[in-house]
């Protein structure tokens, strides 16, 4: 398995596809696949059959992983799209914004 540069919770831009430009919290990433589900970017129609929860059925909005070479984490400072350099403090890792050498929580 790989080290990600992007955790739950990031804030990212999307790099490329459908949605290139957008912004949107990290909810979900997926390790083995190298993709994370971003709030409401990516969205696609899923039919669903009637159950329990949603007794009516019918065509549901969803978001679909996105692959994590299309994401960059946005810079805490300026807004814009940044790589990520990692910094170790004892047994503490630290992710630095390459633009503003800022650091990202």
């Amino acid at each position: 398995m790989s080290k990600l540069h992007i955790r739950k919770g990031d804030t990212v831009v999307v790099l490329a596809g459908r949605d290139k430009t957008k912004t949107g919290k990290v909810q979900k990433v997926l390790v083995k696949e190298n993709r994370a589900i971003v709030e409401g970017l990516n969205m696609v129609s899923k039919s669903q059959k009637p159950s329990a929860q949603n007794p009516q059925g019918g065509i549901v909005k969803q978001e679909a992983p996105i692959h994590i070479s299309n994401l960059s984490l946005v810079d805490p400072k300026s807004g814009k799209p940044t790589r990520v350099s990692i910094k170790h403090e004892g047994k503490n890792v630290i992710r630095i914004a390459k633009k503003s050498g800022e650091e990202i929580k």
